[in-house]
C-alpha cells in the first residue's frame, strides 16, 4: 500500500475519470479511476456515479445518459467486447486511449504515476481516496 514499497513493486499509471456535465463551466465530479501497469500486465477501471453530487453540480444532468459511458470505460479496460473495437487493442493502447484528453462530458485527468506490487489493491485504494465521498 502507499508508503511501503516491496522489492516486487513495479511502475503503474492512472487517470481519474471525471464527469464534466457542462463543459462550458468546467465543473467536475470524480467518478472513477483507470489503472495500468505494463510490467504487472494489469489494466482495470472502477467507476461510480454519485447522483446526489451530480444533481448538486448540474441539476439538469441526466445520470442515465452518463452511466453507459462510465460502464464503457470499464468494459474497454477489461478488454470486454461490449466496449467495442477499442476493447480489442492491447492493454497499453487501451489505457492510452482511455487517458487521451477529451472535451466531452467524460474526461480523464492527466496521467499520474506510482509504484506498487498489487495493482488491484492500489486501484481500490485510489478509488476510495479520489472518488468516494470524504467522510
Amino acid at each position: 500500500m502507499p508508503g511501503s514499497l516491496s522489492p516486487e513493486a513495479r511502475p503503474f499509471q492512472y487517470v481519474i475519470v471525471r464527469v464534466v456535465p457542462r463543459v462550458d463551466r468546467g465543473e467536475q465530479l470524480n467518478a472513477g479511476v483507470v489503472l495500468y501497469s505494463g510490467p504487472l500486465e494489469y489494466l482495470a477501471a472502477r467507476v461510480q456515479l454519485d447522483e446526489a453530487r451530480l444533481a448538486a453540480l448540474a441539476p439538469s444532468a441526466d445520470p442515465a445518459a452518463i452511466r453507459p459511458h462510465l460502464d464503457a470505460i470499464c468494459a474497454i479496460a477489461a478488454g470486454d467486447l461490449a466496449g467495442g473495437a477499442i476493447a480489442r487493442f492491447d492493454r497499453s493502447r487501451r489505457f492510452h486511449w482511455l487517458a487521451a484528453p477529451s472535451s466531452t462530458v467524460i474526461q480523464p485527468s492527466p496521467i499520474h504515476t506510482g509504484m506498487c506490487d498489487d495493482p488491484a489493491a492500489m486501484l481500490e485504494h485510489l478509488f476510495r481516496e479520489l472518488v468516494l465521498p470524504i467522510g
